[in-house]
């Protein structure tokens, strides 16, 4: 039976959360746009939900990552990625990491 990745954690969930806000309170501050700046940008009610982000609390909706991107003046692919890391990083694992590993392995002729 299938189960949510997250329960299962080898990973600290909350540390990636935490790290998760950083990154986006980064991109925040390099757009030099305030908590309300953004959530105005993005349509929303209320700026806490930015807050609530950034200090590691709640996820972006997958359903929002194009609107968080183009607020943030970020190519869509390029955030999704990297959010990627933070949200499922096993996933982001096998899709970036392992396969760049393969591709750096037939170059140099190994066999893996």
């Amino acid at each position: 039976m299938y189960s949510h990745p997250q329960h299962n954690a080898t990973y600290d969930v909350k540390q990636l959360r935490q790290d998760a806000g950083r990154w986006l309170k980064r991109l925040r501050e390099e757009q030099k746009l305030s908590q309300r700046d953004l959530a105005r940008r993005l349509g929303l009610n209320f700026y806490t939900f930015i807050s609530q982000l950034e200090s590691g609390r709640g996820r972006i909706p997958p359903d929002r990552y194009k609107a968080w991107a183009d607020a943030l003046n970020v190519k869509p692919h390029i955030f999704v990625r990297e959010l990627l890391k933070y949200y499922d990083p096993v996933t982001y694992y096998y899709l970036f990491e392992a396969a760049d590993s393969v591709a750096a392995g037939m170059n140099d002729g190994s066999n893996i």
